[in-house]
């Protein structure tokens, strides 16, 4: 079993969805949401690999994947002690795009999201 850590940045973003989440939905709404995103993260430290191979998909060299919950993307790395989570994106994000400079998006994501 590996320890998962959540970078600093990590730890402020989820801190922001919690308070843009309890403007929209009840406190209960909010909290399920958030204990869903780490129940998901926390599965990590035992199937660190059940995310995606970001090196397998994209055909980059780098040892970075990710996992999709919630409608976030949490990049992460599995290192033999522990899992880091460096980054969290909205699914409207083009998080490839912000981390590799390279388009993650099908014209099918573009055109439902109208971006």
């Amino acid at each position: 079993m590996r320890d998962v850590q959540f970078s600093p940045l990590v730890q402020e973003k989820l801190g922001q969805l919690r308070e843009r989440l309890l403007l929209e939905y009840s406190v209960e709404k909010t909290e399920s949401i958030l204990n869903g995103i780490l129940d998901d993260a926390d599965n990590l430290s035992l199937f660190p690999q059940s995310g995606v191979d970001i090196s397998g998909r994209y055909e980059l060299d780098t040892d970075y994947w990710y996992l999709f919950t919630h409608h976030h993307y949490l990049v992460y790395r599995a290192v033999p002690d522990q899992v880091v989570i460096v980054q969290m994106f909205h699914e409207r994000e083009d998080f490839m795009m912000k981390l590799f400079g390279i388009s993650g998006r099908s014209q099918e994501s573009i055109d439902y999201w109208g971006e």
